[in-house]
């Protein structure tokens, strides 16, 4: 099996997990209090990826210094792009259903460049990766579809919404990983933190906020966020 095909696998990966999230929201009650907690829990996964896999595999193969500064360039690639669709939903007419799925989009993109950057560096760190975002993708699956269903959707067109990100996913995966995959070593990490800074930002300002926005936090927010947090270092510590 050729690495291409495998990033595509791999990327898949998180594209079912946010489908699976989707159907999970469709067989139950969504409340505020469950999607608080879904995104809590995501938001976890998330920084913990960057932090177990990411960070580590970066400061052993590229200079401190440049690591700080990849890990800054991409927080500051995420401001960007979050201003500019928050500048597009604004000069929309209706900021419904429309103006969520953009925002998933945008995030489900980051997930793809952060399994093929890290294709691009090895193949094991790409699988450990998507891992890690399907864990963190069910839950944000399922708080979408919460937001899709409360915005009046039908339920077939959540449904294909949350299918057609795999697009993204996908998409995004095998361009990075062609761009970079015959690039220098130190060219390849350095990427990968760029794109983990974009990624841990948006775990804080997008999938926090969103979940503040929903409802007040509680004592289960925190223990979710620490139990997603703790689930990825279950199944990277046994599976990497």
């Amino acid at each position: 099996m050729s690495e291409t095909t495998l990033i595509i696998l791999f990327a898949l990966l998180p594209a079912a997990g946010n489908f699976m999230g989707a159907l999970i929201a469709e067989s139950i009650t969504v409340t505020k209090k469950t999607v608080n907690r879904a995104l809590h829990a995501a938001a976890g996964i998330m920084l913990a990826i960057v932090s177990i896999e990411v960070m580590p595999t970066a400061l052993q193969q590229i200079p401190p210094w440049l690591t700080a500064f990849m890990f800054m360039v991409g927080g500051c690639l995420y401001l960007l792009v979050n201003t500019w669709i928050k500048s597009w939903q604004n000069t929309q007419v209706s900021t419904g259903a429309w103006m969520t799925y953009v925002a998933v989009a945008a995030d489900l993109i980051g997930d793809g460049l952060l399994i093929g950057t890290g294709g691009a560096v090895s193949s094991s760190l790409a699988f450990i990766l998507a891992l890690g975002q399907i864990l963190a993708d069910i839950p944000e699956g399922f708080a979408v579809i919460g937001v899709f269903r409360d915005q009046g959707m039908k339920r077939a067109q959540r449904l294909l919404l949350s299918a057609s990100f795999t697009i993204m996913v996908v998409g995004s995966a095998i361009l990075s990983y062609l761009l970079l995959r015959d690039l220098d070593n130190e060219i390849k990490t350095a990427s990968l933190v760029c794109v983990a800074g974009l990624f841990c930002l948006a775990a804080v300002e997008d999938m926090l906020g969103e979940a503040h926005d929903t409802i007040e936090d509680t004592h289960w927010s925190s223990i979710s966020f620490l139990g997603g947090f703790s689930l990825f270092v279950i199944v990277a510590g046994y599976l990497g």
